[in-house]
């Protein structure tokens, strides 16, 4: 009767791992490969959970999520791949790496999660954290939470050798490398947030000591922390032509053609952070900017039927590109948007005033979308004119430009009443 039951719950534990798959990392001639099931691949990725359906349809093959299992099921029906994320505490939020108590039950909450998760199918790699070094202000953090990331690498490999573990750094204070690599050997892999400097990334890794292979986790437009700004402290957002441009550059020349293993774009939806529209990839509708569609080419290489119009650019009187605007409260001014439609549809054009949002400390975190001012645009066209508020204080003009495919294309400009 022992020898029945034990072989049932052999048979059943195989039955579960049937579906999980091996996931490496190999070398061959200097350059990193990953393998899935020992398939080459590369990543394709999105971070977010929304409109997965259309990562899938437009050629992802990977998606940036937590660990729940409505999310990983979803991910598998899709057949897509992913890099689970484990709750890591910063010091950001008052996590203590000197308190051994804590980072004692936050190894093991991260345990519990990768045992109860490992076997499924859609999971591919692991990763501890995201920017957990980063303090606002840049303030200087505990170096020993590289050891409780090393800890938990190697808790959660000898429980799980098949899928490679990895934690997510910024790239502020690179010198954060050398430290990792003397205190991480556990790791299998590093993940990266990177922005304006995603060109010189390998030979930045490469300077400190990182011989191991890398996956940029976060890309996108250029930063509202690397951007000009105006003389209150706004960044210029760049317009729907910049981003377009910017996005395909960067795959091109520093994903698509560099060391890494692949990438995951920012930001698969909607999210505010300095604006609504800075790192969005859809608005609140689900209608799509040009960016999902340029991903679909740059990961397949075909361009879709329909594309968005894109926004090149945006004017206040006769104000040129860099130029501080400061407006009276209460006068009449005019604007012009300039777009362009790949295939010729018939263009809507809408416009709105709103405050400039208070920004958050960090990511946008609780940062709270400001509302458009109503009242104020005179016209709904092309150029318009419009009234600049009545209160003293910063604000921005944005400018949404529609097709009647569920696309637009944005941009905004800051400006000051006085």
């Amino acid at each position: 009767m022992k020898t029945i039951l034990l072989t049932g719950l052999l048979l059943a534990f195989s039955m579960l791992r049937i579906n999980a798959q091996k996931v490496q990392i190999v070398s061959s001639q200097g350059n990193w490969q990953l393998l899935v099931d020992n398939q080459p691949f590369f990543i394709k990725g999105v971070v977010g959970h929304t409109y997965l359906e259309k990562v899938k349809e437009y050629g992802g093959n990977s998606v940036r999520i937590g660990s729940r299992k409505d999310e990983l099921d979803l991910a598998q029906q899709l057949g897509l791949k992913a890099l689970v994320n484990l709750p890591a505490n910063a010091e950001r939020y008052g996590f203590d790496y000197n308190d051994t108590g804590a980072v004692k039950k936050q190894t093991e909450r991260i345990i519990e999660i990768v045992q109860k998760t490992k076997d499924h199918p859609a999971v591919m790699m692991w990763t501890i954290g995201n920017e957990i070094d980063w303090i606002p202000g840049n303030k200087p953090y505990n170096p020993k939470l590289w050891d409780a990331i090393n800890d938990a690498a190697k808790a959660i490999k000898a429980i799980d050798p098949d899928h490679p573990v990895m934690t997510v750094i910024g790239t502020s204070s690179m010198e954060k490398v050398a430290e990792i690599v003397k205190q991480c050997p556990d790791l299998d892999l590093l993940g990266i947030n990177t922005y304006g400097d995603i060109y010189t990334l390998p030979e930045t890794l490469k300077k400190y000591g990182w011989n191991k292979p890398f996956v940029i986790a976060e890309w996108g437009p250029d930063g509202y922390w690397e951007v000009k700004k105006t003389a209150w402290g706004a960044p210029y957002e760049q317009t729907g032509r910049e981003k377009l441009d910017c996005y395909e550059q960067k795959y091109r020349k520093a994903i698509e053609n560099g060391q890494c293993l692949g990438s995951y774009v920012f930001y698969w939806y909607h999210k505010q952070e300095t604006t609504h529209t800075w790192f969005s990839m859809f608005n609140e509708k689900g209608e799509e900017t040009p960016l999902p569609k340029l991903m679909k080419q740059l990961w397949t290489g075909e361009r879709d039927a329909n594309l968005a119009p894109v926004v090149d650019s945006l004017n206040i009187d006769k104000f040129v590109r860099y130029q501080d605007i400061i407006l009276k409260a209460g006068s009449e001014h005019k604007a012009v948007v300039t777009a362009t439609d790949p295939d010729n549809d018939k263009l809507s054009f809408y416009w709105e005033v709103r405050p400039e949002a208070v920004y958050a400390s960090y990511a946008g975190q609780g940062e709270k979308e400001p509302k458009p001012i109503p009242g104020l645009i005179l016209d709904q066209k092309k150029a318009i004119s419009f009234i600049a508020p009545k209160e003293k204080g910063a604000y921005r003009l944005f400018v949404y430009v529609t097709d009647c495919n569920n696309q637009f294309s944005t941009a905004n400009l800051p400006f000051l009443v006085e």
